[in-house]
């Protein structure tokens, strides 16, 4: 196979010293994995565009002037957009053009802007460059080679495993066996879908989630029998907990039954996250979490689910799935919430085969110029409903209140109402779901009026609400009604913990029923359900952690 040709780096400025300073930096850093092109014009970078198009090139950044005399630097990006949508961008402004810079963050996807001058560069340049670069080539799918899935778009099983790679941030490339063609179909066995085929050839049919990860070798297991600190659960509070105990010395051990990120992971683009004026997608934030917290030390191990929990003496021990166990000093329970299926006639029978429970960029190629139904009126839904208006032709949420505002943040109002092609339907609810071996139509029902009308559907995302996952914990820890775990000051004012607790002094603030156990996050009853809030409550988990390694 030939070798493939890098991707590039193409610099645009019309000034001849700046351009000359920008390609010296880009070419110093990155030359020996990217190609470096420089322009002095706008228009002669847009040509360069069409010819990397016409080559079947791929341009990974995109490092563009604002002031230039033929159009301007936003002007540039926008129309670089239809030619090359994953390309990264860069704004380079001067001190006065911020404030145009930042409102073109929407407009033209901008990923970032730079006040010039970017001296010294190993400060101001390359760790902004650095990181939207690794963001790049972890989304890059390159024409050649590569982890491919074979399968029936709408079978639940091919979504399972789209979905489980994607999480997973295993590039892939999908294989429709209804409308693709190719040798990698001739001879297959249609009853054994999906099939997983790496690039040496070795293929699973139907493979599981835990033959995935020993396949791609990201399998871990336990280095040891004891554990100062066992997380269950990968979501924010999770994370952020996994962060500071290893960074903090504890030896520590984080258990996801499914892949880190929780339903965080699934967020299609976070906007109102510190830190992250652009935004950030829940993948790209758990992948920056995993990778910080293994570098303290902490081990990850997932997928394993926990089905029990006792206490043993002094410690804490866990029963996996597989039937081993797990101890630890201390044990945070950060499990998070499920997502609320559907209360719709024939819903069950569609689950992944046209009705999704959130929703990663894996379903997102699939609903390019489709019609897409998003379920729910929070800010997870709102969040979808913009990200698949990207790539959608029409994008209609159902949404039982009156009104938007009642569960969704103004940003996510206004930008859904600027949106031309997202459609509301509020005060209705879907009660219905129909078709042959995938959705084909859904039944809407008017709260005020109670009339009913049926409409075509292919695609219907939810996000209506969610509920603990706590069942494994019914002997171990004290919940309230709604299965939330109890915490601290919540404790005294149950009677059965004020009787079950045996301990000389009180709960500290996150710990549980069973001395030791600590939760955090939406698991926890009371807590303040938004990823910043699981994010604080997982640190300071930690220090109520060290606190009561100190005093018992």
């Amino acid at each position: 196979m030939p070798e493939q040709p890098r991707p590039t780096l193409l610099a645009v400025d019309d000034d001849p010293h700046v351009l000359r300073a920008v390609r010296r930096d880009l070419t110093r850093a990155y030359q020996d994995r990217y190609r470096v092109l420089a322009s002095q014009s706008p228009v002669e970078g847009l040509r360069v565009l069409d010819v990397l198009r016409e080559r079947r090139e791929e341009p990974a950044l995109l490092l563009v002037d604002q002031r230039m005399p033929e159009m301007s630097g936003i002007e540039f990006l926008d129309r670089s957009l239809s030619r090359f949508p994953s390309a990264r961008r860069v704004l380079l402004t001067a001190y006065a053009d911020t404030g145009v810079a930042i409102d073109a963050i929407n407009r033209v996807r901008l990923d970032h802007y730079l006040v010039k001058p970017w001296e010294p560069p190993e400060e101001r340049l390359y760790p902004v460059l650095d990181d939207l670069l690794d963001g790049w080539q972890r989304s890059y799918e390159p024409p050649y080679g590569g982890i491919r899935v074979i399968g029936h778009r709408f079978a639940p099983a091919t979504h399972q495993v789209r979905d489980f790679l994607t999480r997973l941030h295993q590039p892939f490339r999908f294989l429709d066996v209804e409308r693709d063609a190719g040798p990698e179909l001739d001879g297959l066995d249609l009853g054994r879908l999906p099939a997983v085929v790496l690039p040496d050839g070795t293929r699973l049919d139907r493979p599981s989630h835990a033959d995935l990860v020993e396949l791609l070798g990201l399998g871990v297991e336990s280095r040891r029998p004891h554990y100062d600190v066992v997380i269950v659960g990968g979501g924010p509070a999770g994370l952020a907990a996994a962060v500071y105990s290893a960074s903090e010395g504890l030896s520590t051990l984080l258990l996801e039954a499914y892949v880190p990120g929780g339903q965080a992971g699934t967020s299609s683009r976070i906007e109102n996250y510190l830190g992250f004026p652009s935004g950030v997608t829940g993948s790209e934030l758990t992948r920056r979490a995993v990778a910080q917290a293994r570098r303290f030390g902490a081990e990850v191990m997932s997928p394993v689910s926990a089905v029990s929990l006792r206490a043993a003496g002094r410690g804490r021990v866990i029963t996996l799935s597989d039937g081993s166990e797990i101890s630890g000093g201390t044990v945070l329970l950060a499990t998070g919430l499920a997502y609320h299926r559907l209360d719709a006639t024939g819903a069950e029978r569609f689950e992944g085969a046209g009705i999704y429970y959130g929703a990663t960029s894996s379903e997102t190629t699939s609903c390019a110029d489709q019609h897409v139904w998003i379920v729910g009126g929070a800010n997870s839904a709102g969040q979808a409903a913009l990200h698949f208006a990207q790539h959608a032709a029409s994008v209609r949420m159902v949404v039982r209140a009156e009104d938007l505002s009642a569960g969704m943040s103004h940003y996510l109002v206004r930008e859904i109402e600027q949106a031309p092609n997202i459609h509301v339907h509020t005060g209705t609810r879907l009660v219905a779901a129909d078709g042959a071996d995938r959705l084909e139509q859904i039944t809407l029902e008017d709260l005020r009026t109670g009339r009913r009308t049926t409409e075509p559907a292919e695609y219907v995302f939810t996000y209506i609400g969610a509920r603990p996952r706590t069942d494994w914990l019914a002997q171990s820890v004290l919940r309230d009604d709604n299965g939330f775990v109890l915490t601290g000051p919540d404790l005294s004012r149950d009677r059965e913990a004020v009787v079950r607790w045996e301990q000389p002094r009180e709960p500290l603030l996150l710990e549980t029923s069973m001395p030791g156990v600590f939760a955090a996050g939406d698991v926890r009853s009371h807590s303040v359900k938004r990823i910043a809030a699981g994010v604080g409550e997982g640190a300071m988990a930690v220090a109520l952690i060290h606190h009561y390694r100190a005093v018992c």
